[in-house]
């Protein structure tokens, strides 16, 4: 039953992140000039490099493969992301401010889930490691 809810839990969070990837890559030039006004530099180049680790990270998270590798894209997309684009100790408006506090501690909250990953043994079950023997170089205890 454990395994079946971790599983559960990898589908929503893997799905999270690939659905973000999809928005990113749906949505560029959108999502570039909102970078843009964040004082993000090549916000073209930011938003797909955003978009690649969302899918890395998606992918696998979803599948249980090199967990470590999502969980680095993840670390790599959110640090900068929220640091920049949630900035809410920077907002004058309190709607703005609000909104990103908001997205500030899903982010932060989002970060930790995925760090939890990194603790639960390998090959997961129901995961592509487990069916092709993938080498694991060292297990967490």
């Amino acid at each position: 039953m454990r395994q079946t809810f971790f599983l559960a839990g990898r589908i929503l969070l893997g799905g999270y992140y690939l659905m973000g990837a999809f928005h990113h890559f749906a949505d560029v030039g959108k999502m570039a000039g909102l970078a843009g006004a964040h004082g993000v530099p090549m916000p073209e180049v930011a938003v797909v490099v955003a978009g690649i680790l969302l899918a890395v990270a998606g992918l696998s998270l979803l599948l249980g493969i090199y967990p470590a590798v999502g969980v680095a894209a993840v670390a790599l997309f959110l640090v900068p992301v929220t640091l920049s684009m949630h900035a809410f100790w920077a907002d004058h408006n309190p709607m703005m401010r609000q909104m990103d506090i908001i997205n500030f501690g899903k982010n932060v909250a989002l970060l930790g889930s995925s760090l939890m990953f990194l603790v639960i043994p390998r090959p997961w079950a129901y995961s592509v490691e487990e069916h092709i023997h993938l080498p694991i170089r060292a297990r967490v205890v």
